[in-house]
């Protein structure tokens, strides 16, 4: 099976400035999923490494990291731009010199944490499963409640809670699974089709809990370098 892992970095930043760039654990945040896709592709799976930029840092840092550049448009580097024309873009591009995909796989470079052997896991779950597309999850309990409509109502529990189940009893089906952004697989028609990551028959990639770390602030940095140095992530 031939995959393009997809890695969209633009130069802008709503949140922390030029995060893509930003330290973390000694490397640009970008160079550690770049060094996760690499792994999965030295561990016998035939995987396109790809970063889509329109930033020239960016994308000198990424070839440093080993990773190929496609170099973005101006139109899909605008802050209302999507994710799915760039993923199309770089299908484009790699399709055109000869590539033949059986999946494309998006990567968050700000959801840096991953352990070893995950993205190789969510490529064999793609193929064996046979689904269209595949969206990682971290698992979450059922103990959500929803906000009062109106001033005086009560808040509204989104379980029973006459019969709240301890936690270590929930069965798989009962745990929510939050879509964290971290990692999808797609095969390449529902892109076409759709212009979605997600369609056809959607399969769930649970991640581990340790894996759901998001980096929106500081905070989020010094969480995501305890995780990643505790699963024995190095970049020399």
């Amino acid at each position: 099976m031939t995959a393009l892992a997809v890695i969209p970095a633009r130069g802008g930043s709503k949140g922390i400035f030029r995060k893509n760039l930003l330290p973390v654990g000694g490397r640009p945040l970008i160079a550690w999923t770049i060094a996760q896709a690499l792994a999965a592709g030295q561990d016998g799976h035939d995987l396109i490494v790809a970063v889509s930029t329109e930033d020239p840092e960016i994308a000198a840092v990424a070839r440093e990291h080993g990773a190929r550049v496609i170099e973005r448009p101006a139109e899909l580097a605008l802050d209302t731009a999507p994710t799915e024309p760039v993923i199309l873009h770089a299908m484009d591009t790699v399709e055109a010199e000869g590539a033949d995909l059986d999946a494309v796989m998006l990567l968050q470079a700000t959801s840096p944490v991953r352990a070893p052997g995950t993205i190789g896991r969510a490529l064999e779950q793609f193929r064996d499963s046979g689904c269209d597309s595949l969206v990682g999850v971290v698992p979450e309990s059922p103990f959500f409640w929803r906000l009062p409509e109106r001033p005086g109502q009560s808040a509204q529990a989104a379980y029973d809670v006459d019969a709240r189940p301890r936690r270590q009893d929930l069965l798989p089906q009962e745990i929510h699974y939050f879509e964290n952004g971290s990692l999808y697989v797609t095969a390449p028609g529902i892109y076409r089709t759709r212009g979605n990551r997600i369609g056809g028959t959607v399969g769930l990639f649970v991640l581990d809990e340790s894996e759901g770390v998001d980096i929106d602030t500081a905070a989020d940095v010094a969480a995501a370098e305890t995780m990643l140095a505790r699963l024995g992530w190095t970049i020399s």
